[in-house]
């Protein structure tokens, strides 16, 4: 199999009669969406939880294994050594490329050096760093199964020599106006997926990119709408989807599955944000009703920011950020464990702090049912 020769940008020959329905269909959901994010007062602290359940889904779609519940109770100490927290740092990892990146893009335009970046921090002391994390790839690769030769391959990228031209394309083309935003974005991930310039990650940081050029764009309020849910849930369609372009140039199915997803994926999202919003609310007037603290709401954006802890690091915490003493956020925590919103996932031993969590925002998060 030779390598893949990709498509000159914007992609000329689609069936506008067929895409924009879906644009419309698309477009208004994701409208709705931000319409929520925009009426959020702190969407990275009350939303916390879905971007942590985002780099979960898309670590997923490569093989990773871990809950949410996992990664949070690793960064609370619970977990420090294995093949569980192996996973687990390649997903922190993942979520702290998405954190990085909304502060770039708040002054700059995606670049290539700032997607080398991302997949420098991806790859950071995680199973790929012997990759090259944050260089483009500088021999040729193939996709297949283990073992296989090029001429076996099922997907052969680009040519390396050929591959800097590529992404300046690309990155030219997320500069200009294509006809539609959404359609753009679908070509957008497309090709980077099938430019397959790392040698790791590729898919993780192509699905990073998505609502960072939807913010880019001014689509979007804030860099938050994760796709990996549908994704992953679709994930045999998806590559089918990406795959067909390479073989078929069927870039019409690509995008209407793409539009598709962004359709799905937003209703969901919005009908999330809402359970968070109104979990929030309720929780700021019971916090209040049990603790009658004036230190409630910074207790309660800690719990959502963070809704698995040890209570020592969650003191040290508000008192450096809010200047909270120390005794009296441990008052507060006890408060709340003994009125049922806190439990206990470990008692304190010795020099061992205990570490609670906050159940009723994981199991919304995890959209499990509350017993």
């Amino acid at each position: 199999m030779k390598p893949y020769v990709p498509d000159e940008l914007p992609i000329t020959d689609l069936d506008y009669q067929l895409l924009f329905s879906l644009v419309a269909d698309a477009s208004s959901e994701l409208a709705r969406y931000d319409g929520l994010l925009q009426g959020i007062p702190n969407p990275t602290v009350m939303l916390s939880p879905l971007t942590t359940h985002e780099a979960v889904l898309s670590s997923k779609i490569e093989g990773t294994q871990a809950t949410v519940d996992e990664v949070l109770e690793q960064e609370a100490g619970m977990i420090k050594e294995g093949d569980k927290f192996k996973d687990i740092q390649e997903i922190s990892n993942y979520r702290s490329a998405l954190f990085q990146a909304r502060e770039h893009l708040a002054e700059y335009p995606i670049r290539l050096n700032f997607i080398r970046q991302l997949h420098r921090i991806l790859m950071d002391s995680v199973r790929g760093q012997n990759k090259e994390p944050g260089e483009f790839r500088r021999d040729q690769n193939w996709i297949g199964k283990a073992g296989c030769i090029m001429e076996e391959a099922s997907f052969v990228p680009p040519n390396p020599l050929r591959l800097a031209d590529h992404l300046e394309a690309l990155i030219a083309y997320t500069d200009s106006d294509d006809l539609n935003f959404l359609l753009q974005t679908a070509v957008l991930h497309a090709q980077f997926e099938l430019l397959h310039p790392f040698k790791d990650g590729n898919g993780r940081i192509g699905r990073i990119l998505i609502p960072l050029f939807l913010y880019q764009k001014k689509q979007l309020s804030e860099p938050m709408f994760y796709l990996s849910e549908f994704l992953e849930a679709n994930r045999d369609e998806y590559y089918v989807r990406l795959k067909a372009i390479s073989m078929e140039g069927d870039w019409n199915g690509w995008i209407a599955f793409f539009l598709n997803a962004i359709s799905c994926q937003a209703k969901e999202n919005s009908r999330r944000v809402k359970e968070i919003m109104t979990l929030y609310e309720k929780m700021k007037t019971q916090i209040h009703k049990v603790t009658h603290s004036q230190y409630s709401v910074y207790l309660l954006d800690t719990l959502f920011n963070q809704p698995i802890f040890s209570i020592s690091d969650t003191c040290k915490k508000l008192k450096k950020t809010d200047d909270i003493h120390e005794k009296t956020t441990a008052d507060l925590l006890r408060q709340l464990r003994d009125d049922g919103i806190l439990m206990v996932l470990q008692e304190s031993r010795g020099s061992r702090s205990a570490i609670l969590c906050f159940p009723a925002l994981l199991n919304l998060v995890e959209g499990r049912e509350i017993v």
